[in-house]
């Protein structure tokens, strides 16, 4: 039986007919034609693989491709995405740290009877810099617990009900952990709570923003931030470790998708329309 590859679903598509070249700049909008993902151009970057780009589509997700020959369309025409001949800006104009289209002269909004809490203090000071615009402008506050373990008696003083919704980012929530228990008990209609894998938010930031290769592996037995500074060759204090690390972070594109993703989740659940 004939294989036909997605590409030949499209009118007027013929596998030895030339396609456009066209340079993956920032915020182009693409269709990858396997997958059928559609997203905004986010990154190019080089891999041992090859190179691939990421794009993230309108609800804050993202997907990596490679750059292969006529692997996505503009408009339903096959196109091949080529890296840009230059690099885009740090940040393209009239968007905010998290990507989102910037209103300026906007006012904080009055605060939201719904919340966002984030595991500590790093997590919370993290958000503020890639969200802190986004959050001021939907009126959503986002406080921090000091540890997972308060969680249930955090929800029983919050009362989330219709119209007050609570959204919860806990560290490291992989099945069969102390975490994802404890998340299990206060998950409800106006409750979610979403994480991300790492031990702690700080391996949310990506390597190469830091100019490290990557995370280290720290032993068990060793307390892991402590463990962090020493196998990068930093001066064994995390507090000013984190300060370094922040300051790395200019834009989403300093973070990891796995935690992306999860941000946005959770603003666009306390930031829905009430219900009836």
């Amino acid at each position: 039986m004939r294989s036909y590859g997605p590409e030949s679903l499209i009118p007027g598509w013929k596998k030895d007919k030339p396609v456009p070249e066209v340079e993956a700049e920032r915020d182009l909008v693409v269709e990858e034609v396997s997958t059928g993902f559609c997203g905004a151009v986010v990154r190019v970057e080089k891999t041992p693989e090859g190179f691939t780009v990421t794009l993230e589509d309108r609800h804050g997700r993202l997907r990596v491709f490679p750059l292969d020959p006529r692997g996505f369309s503009i408009d339903g025409e096959v196109v091949t995405l080529v890296r840009p001949r230059t690099p885009g800006p740090a940040r393209t104009p009239g968007r905010t740290a998290s990507g989102s289209v910037a209103v300026r002269g906007a006012r904080a909004r009055v605060a939201r009877a719904g919340r966002i809490y984030v595991e500590g203090r790093h997590d919370a000071e993290l958000v503020e810099r890639v969200w802190g615009d986004d959050l001021r402008i939907e009126g959503v506050v986002v406080e921090y617990l000091e540890g997972v373990d308060d969680l249930p008696a955090v929800v029983r003083e919050f009362a989330p009900g219709p119209g007050r919704r609570l959204g919860v980012l806990v560290d490291h929530l992989v099945p069969g952990a102390k975490e994802s228990r404890i998340a299990a008990q206060v998950t409800g209609d106006h409750v979610l709570v979403v994480g991300h894998p790492y031990i702690d938010v700080w391996q949310a930031v990506r390597p190469a923003s830091l100019g490290i290769a990557a995370w280290p592996d720290v032993p068990r037995e060793v307390p892991w931030k402590e463990g962090v500074c020493a196998a990068l060759g930093w001066p064994v204090d995390p507090p000013n470790a984190w300060r370094r690390i922040l300051a790395a972070v200019d834009s989403y594109r300093d973070l990891e998708p796995a935690l992306l993703g999860k941000v946005e989740e959770l603003i666009d659940f306390v930031t829905a329309p009430s219900e009836m």
